[in-house]
């Protein structure tokens, strides 16, 4: 006979197994002492040991001991078993297998003269690594691979099984030269192992295997003969007595539904689901409790809704035989929340577990699979100074010493660009000597001198000449130049190997992390993730050895890509009443209130993933599991949340601005409750409403009006230039900003070229190239091109990708503007390029201007000419004063006010023609638009032009005239960088609206 018995998902699980325990061996310590219960987890491990305080509560025992099935990776899983004598090699690490398996990913791209990112090899790497582990596992043969018929498959995946000749012919070989084993491999060994131990000399103490369905073969093997022993007991969690002979084939034949792994280790065990017996006998008959009669209808309701599709016929009669006190129960305390985002369902979780720290001695738990649901959800709970952490840790790539190793490597490899440097030297790790405080103070220093704008030349020697002047800069530069001098060595110039570089890498990073008072190693390795960090690069340091040879400029992305999947654990049971808890970590844990959260289709369940490797017939074929294995596990994990005491289920319509798909569970449940005429408890509008007020004011914020500042008149501007005359009409607090408070923009962090900076380019060659009469030579375009080549050389240096890019265009502008002067050579008498004008209106205001270019013509008419890289201004525009800068220069001429360089006075002169050249490069290159006409005289739109703009001065004169942003009926300025200043997302009538303007 096998003792193999079943909790029901309605009780706890964990509760439930320490009290069959304590009723079967705890009369006698010492036998209690000696039992042997095996369990799936370290964690499954921890909550059953709460388990047993609670079930003695607090009364001291002597605990069985507690064996984690599936971590027996390491000497201490393998020292679980007493007497396994048979000598294992050493686990091969996971790291060094990477490290290892990349060498050969390498290897095979060079063969197929392919190159390949060493990030993306050690990606490569570590699935191959996951491959192996599933092969193990199963305890497949990789022989068996080459029996796949390629030829059955597409030529893709013939590609596939070519690259994964990797694992086939060159793995075991190199792994048997590590003198190591694979770490499934050698659980699997230590499982069957002491299976056979057993099965020759059954244990002389009670074993328990509880709460595994069997999904590791090595463990349903040995299931099968603890079941077998005298004292051995096999305990499994939630099995469906209800299912009828014909559901339950049904069951075996579904990897989706949730008994499929109970179903198979049934059939390996040899036995029928009446062979299997109850483990609390207390479960046998009616509940006794009102709870417990909620909890055990809750859990038939459930079962019959997961059922087989084929078995849903089975609903009509399972309606019609309940009442409606049956329904009552099982949907009491069961609520559903439909959230608009997953910010929003955040929220809601969070107001949820608050709620229950509101009453005394309740317990929480969040489930979800979903890790930036969990995250939201803890960083909410911060606000009321509730610190919780969720079971499956965090990334460690994200933690604050793994980003400050990061960045120490990235500055290096970038040659110390702007943003990266600035990245680290502001980092709260980052202290070189100083205090933290003290260090940004500086690195903002540097950022104001040095780092905004065009990038300065490049490595640290670039930056001191950049701050040569500032003292607290250079001696900053000095200590961080002594700091990093070995890791630039070791990155460029050194052995290019691993240990090399990332010995360098550590030293550098513990020197920058050192502040005056404290070492740097004390502040870079502390805490949890500093822990967590420093096992990871030990272990890298005795791995690097089997590093691949790799590009040192690819180092960042490498450090980055060996980190993927290391986790930063929190200490267990961080807060003593709240949990957030992952499904496989919720299996034997129980709270007072369950919140099961993250309920759509593709996160719980997720996605069944093949794997990169393998289609699914090829998969079966080779005899792995079934990948919709992974969502009758998933399956499992709901059933037993749903029969929690109190249970809110939740999940968000759209993520990411995506709809989304209720589980399929969710649908399920719904579909079998409307045959009924019932439904599940919608809490959504009470909670979500209560989320939205969290950040909602009290009262409705009252509207905002424009910025209209009125400054003395004393400190209003009184010079000004043609163009600031543009701002001032079309957006007068742009000018309030730049001329009274005198505030600049700061240019952005390693700031390419602008589109004015283009313009800017191509001014100076086109002046130098007219200036000097090249149209009188003999190649006028190839000198214009010569010249276009000096003012972009400071381009070309720093930015080649923008250089071809705006080179192509200049070639095409410089081409049309030769054939342009070329039709003009006829007709100009002279040209004057870069002239400044000033004038002094009655009123006293000074207006100055510095024109692009006055072309004197033969038949003794005058035309200003301004140079547009971008669009110029519409004729409506200039006429109306809002483009004033043409008709304020003719202004300015006419009056005799322009001088050359030389101090050359130019004549006076009545202007005849204002005309932009748009030199765009594209299609057209060039184009040419005049301003003024018969009905529109050019000396007319001068004339009103020059009055509107005294009258503006007089306007502004008076101390109540306000430097308004945007004055209505006026398009606003097309670049404007004080907008933001004057909020006006914040007045404007709509954002749409705004938007539009801009456009």
């Amino acid at each position: 006979m096998m003792s193999v018995f079943s909790i029901s998902h309605d009780l706890s699980f964990g509760d439930v197994l320490a009290r069959g325990v304590l009723a079967r061996w705890g009369d006698d310590p010492l036998q209690l002492g000696a039992v042997r219960i095996l369990l799936p987890t370290r964690r499954a491990c921890r909550a059953l040991q709460q388990a047993f305080l609670r079930v003695s509560e607090g009364k001291s025992l002597i605990l069985p001991a507690l064996i984690p099935l599936g971590d027996l990776d390491d000497e201490e899983g393998l020292n679980s078993f007493e007497g396994c004598e048979e000598a294992l090699p050493p686990p091969l690490s996971s790291l060094r297998r990477q490290l290892l398996l990349a060498q050969l990913v390498h290897r095979w791209a060079q063969v197929r003269g392919d190159t390949l990112p060493d990030d993306q090899a050690l990606h490569l790497a570590g699935e191959l690594g996951r491959l192996l582990d599933q092969v193990e596992t199963e305890g497949l043969c990789l022989s068996r691979l080459a029996d796949l018929v390629p030829d059955d498959y597409a030529e893709h995946w013939q590609v596939t099984l070519e690259f994964l000749n990797i694992l086939t012919e060159h793995w075991p070989a190199i792994q048997r030269a590590t003198g190591a084993m694979g770490p499934k491999e050698r659980r699997r060994r230590v499982l069957k192992t002491q299976a056979r131990r057993w099965q020759e000399t059954p244990p002389s103490a009670p074993v328990v295997i509880a709460g595994s369905t069997g999904s590791i073969p090595a463990v349903a093997e040995l299931m099968s003969v603890v079941a077998a022993a005298p004292q051995g007991q096999v305990v499994l969690p939630g099995l469906d007595f209800g299912a009828s002979p014909e559901v339950w084939a049904a069951i075996g034949d579904d990897p989706a539904h949730p008994q499929y792994g109970l179903a198979r280790v049934l059939a390996h065990l040899g036995l029928s689901r009446k062979e299997v017996g109850r483990w609390d006998s207390t479960t046998k008959g009616e509940p006794e409790s009102g709870e417990e009669r909620t909890r055990s209808a809750r859990a038939a309701l459930i079962h019959m809704a997961l059922r087989p599709a084929q078995a849903t016929g089975d609903w009509p009669a399972f309606i019609a035989d309940k009442s409606a006190d049956f329904f009552d129960a099982a949907l009491r305390d069961v609520v559903r929340i439909d959230c608009q985002t997953p910010p929003q369902e955040s929220a809601v979780i969070t107001l949820l577990l608050r709620s229950v720290l509101e009453k005394p001695g309740k317990t929480a738990a969040l489930i979800t699979p979903d890790q930036k649901l969990a995250r939201r959800v803890k960083a909410d709970l911060a606000r009321w100074g509730v610190e919780i952490d969720s079971s499956a840790g965090s990334p460690l790539l994200e933690s604050r010493p793994a980003v400050f190793l990061r960045l120490c490597a990235e500055v290096v490899a970038a040659d110390f660009a702007p943003v990266p440097l600035l990245a680290l030297l502001k980092h709260p790790l980052a202290a070189c000597g100083l205090a933290p405080g003290q260090l940004r103070q500086v690195a903002r220093e540097l950022e104001r001198h040095a780092l905004r704008g065009p990038r300065p030349a490049g490595g640290l020697a670039g930056l001191r000449a950049a701050v040569q002047d500032n003292k607290d800069c250079c001696a900053l530069l000095t200590a961080f130049s002594d700091a990093v001098a070995p890791f630039v060595v070791a990155l460029g110039e050194g052995s290019g190997q691993l240990t090399d570089i990332l010995s360098a890498h550590i030293r550098f990073a513990e020197q920058l992390a050192g502040t005056a008072d404290q070492e740097g190693v004390e502040r870079l390795w502390a805490g949890d993730s500093g822990a967590a960090l420093a096992d990871f690069v030990s272990e890298l340091l005795d791995c690097a050895d089997a590093a691949p040879s790799f590009d040192p400029k690819s180092y960042p992305d490498v450090f980055a890509a060996l980190m993927v999947g290391c986790v930063v654990r929190p200490p267990y049971g961080t807060h003593p009443r709240v949990m957030i808890l992952g499904t496989m970590e919720a299996r034997m844990q129980q709270a007072d209130v369950v919140i099961m959260g993250g309920l759509n289709e593709g996160t719980w369940p997720g996605e069944p993933d093949p794997g990169p490797w393998m289609s699914r017939p090829m998969r079966q074929d080779f005899g792995l599991r079934p990948p919709e294995e992974s969502i009758g596990l998933a399956a499992q994990d709901f059933l037993q949340g749903f029969c929690a005491p109190k249970l809110y289920m939740t999940r968000s319509g759209k993520v990411a601005g995506t709809p989304t798909r209720p589980s399929r569970w969710l649908l399920r449940l719904e579909s079998l409750l409307a045959g009924c005429g019932r439904q599940l408890c919608d809490g959504t509008a009470r909670w979500c409403r209560l989320a939205d007020q969290l950040d909602r004011p009290d009262d409705p914020p009252c509207p905002v009006p424009p910025p209209a500042p009125r400054p003395p008149v004393a400190v209003r501007p009184r010079d000004l230039s043609v163009t600031r005359i543009e701002t001032w009409m079309r957006d007068p607090y742009a000018l309030y900003a730049a001329k009274i408070l005198k505030l600049k923009k700061m240019p952005p962090l390693d700031e390419d070229p602008t589109v004015a900076q283009k313009g800017q380019f191509i001014h100076a060659a086109l002046e130098q190239f007219i200036a000097e009469g090249a149209m009188t030579g003999p190649r006028p375009l190839a000198r214009l091109l010569e010249l276009g080549q000096v003012a972009f050389a400071p381009l070309l240096r720093a930015h080649p990708h923008l250089w071809a890019f705006w080179w192509a265009r200049f070639e095409r502008i410089a081409q049309w503007v030769v054939d342009q002067e070329r039709g003009r050579m006829g007709i100009l008498s002279a040209s004057e390029l870069e002239v400044e004008g000033v004038l002094t209106l009655p009123c006293g205001f000074t207006l100055r201007a510095w024109a692009d270019r006055i072309d004197f013509r033969t038949d003794g008419g005058v035309e200003i000419l301004d140079y547009k890289t971008g669009a110029p201004p519409t004729t409506l525009e200039v006429q109306s004063g809002l483009s004033p800068q043409l008709p304020l220069e003719a202004a300015i001429l006419q009056q005799g006010h322009f001088a050359t360089r030389e101090e050359r006075a130019l004549p006076t002169q009545t202007v005849t023609s204002l005309c932009y050249w748009k030199l765009s490069g594209g299609e057209p290159a060039g184009e040419i638009k005049v301003i003024g006409s018969k009905k529109m005289p050019v000396a007319d739109i001068v004339a009103g032009t020059l009055a509107r703009l005294q009258d503006m001065i007089a306007a502004f004169d008076d101390p109540q005239m306000p430097y308004r942003a945007r004055p209505a009926g006026v398009r606003p300025l097309k670049y404007n960088d004080y907008e933001h200043l004057a909020r006006v997302r914040e007045w404007s009538v709509s954002a749409s609206e705004d938007d539009s303007d801009d456009g």
